[in-house]
């Protein structure tokens, strides 16, 4: 029997492209998110999808390609906590599917701080002092 095969870190531009492009096509694949990126959004996937490379090698490799103000494009869309939970659980899947290590671990928990970041400012907490 052949011992599996360790995954890689996430580590080259390369790998950011295959990320992106494995959670972008679960996003279209999923029944909840799904019309919020096509019907609501109408995002362009060809634009969209090089500026999420440039955001992730950001956020990931430290590049500072991405130069954007992500949260005034999201504002206007009608998200929820369930979008949030069902988009960092999409984005934890493609990590686990294709990289393991530092790096990997990094961008599941870098997803999970942006996530929480947006929701917090699209759906603030009432009995929040913050």
């Amino acid at each position: 029997m052949n011992a599996p095969t360790a995954l890689p870190d996430l580590e080259t531009e390369a790998d950011i492209v295959r990320l992106v492009d494995t959670f972008y096509g679960r996003v279209n694949e999923d029944a909840l998110l799904r019309p919020i990126f096509n019907d609501v959004a109408q995002v362009d996937w060809a634009h969209h999808l090089p500026t999420m490379y440039d955001f992730w090698s950001s956020v990931l490799l430290g590049t500072s390609r991405y130069k954007g103000r992500p949260m005034a494009r999201h504002f206007p869309l009608p998200i929820k906590p369930e979008h949030f939970q069902q988009w960092l659980v999409l984005f934890r899947a493609s990590v686990d599917e294709l990289f393991a290590g530092p790096k990997a671990d990094d961008a599941k928990l870098r997803a999970q701080s942006i996530g929480a970041m947006f929701e917090h400012r699209m759906n603030p907490n009432p009995l929040s002092l913050l």
